[in-house]
């Protein structure tokens, strides 16, 4: 499958790419699937996992998107995850980030013609803008984690804490999550930094 994704990788639908690197190491942190690149310099880092998404899967795709986004800044660059089964549970997820981290959802089905097997993909989240909070001040109403909680899911809660480690991690330890009534945001020393948004989550 993944030879087949590189010999021709249009088959993803993500326009005329052309393909970098497969199994590329990551420092500490495994090895990115796959690396194509556009004629617009913009650099596609593709995750493919069989079955469902999961949690991990969606920590693993950002993380190598935000790695080869500082070691290639030259290059607008856009996470993507391919798998077998993206729930709706999960698009909720990946929604929570879109628009701040450009990312794209594109599930993968195994289409049976006569004695072949073909690869269908499709896209089933695209790259969206997200609205403007600070024109609003409803959206910046202050609540609390168990706000959130009982609004989204606990283990939505828990995944913007694991994102907040990454934070920690790559850009600044100061960083802690701020909840609003839409969102949850980033705050530093008690003032708001947004550089990275968390939106309207569902219960599924």
């Amino acid at each position: 499958m993944q030879q087949k994704i590189a010999e021709d990788p249009s088959i993803l639908g993500l326009g005329e790419i052309e393909f970098k690197d497969m199994e590329r190491k990551q420092p500490r942190a495994g090895r990115l699937d796959f690396l194509f690149q556009d004629d617009n310099n913009r650099r596609y880092e593709v995750e493919l996992q069989l079955g469902k998404t999961d949690e991990s899967h969606i920590i693993r795709t950002i993380e190598y998107w935000d790695i080869e986004r500082k070691r290639s800044p030259q290059f607008e660059h856009v996470a993507v995850i391919i798998a077998e089964d993206i729930t709706s549970r999960f698009l909720n997820v990946i929604s929570l980030f879109n628009g701040n981290i450009p990312i794209i959802a594109i599930q993968m089905n195994a289409v049976q013609i006569e004695d072949k097997i073909g690869l269908q993909f499709i896209t089933v989240l695209d790259e969206t803008a997200l609205p403007t909070y600070e024109e609003d001040e409803e959206f910046q109403t202050p609540t609390d984690r168990k706000f959130w909680e009982e609004k989204a899911t606990p283990q939505t809660v828990t995944l913007a804490d694991e994102l907040l480690s990454l934070i920690h991690e790559h850009i600044n330890n100061d960083i802690r999550l701020k909840y609003n009534k839409f969102y949850i945001g980033l705050e530093q020393n008690g003032v708001a930094n947004d550089f990275v948004t968390l939106c309207r989550g569902s219960k599924t």
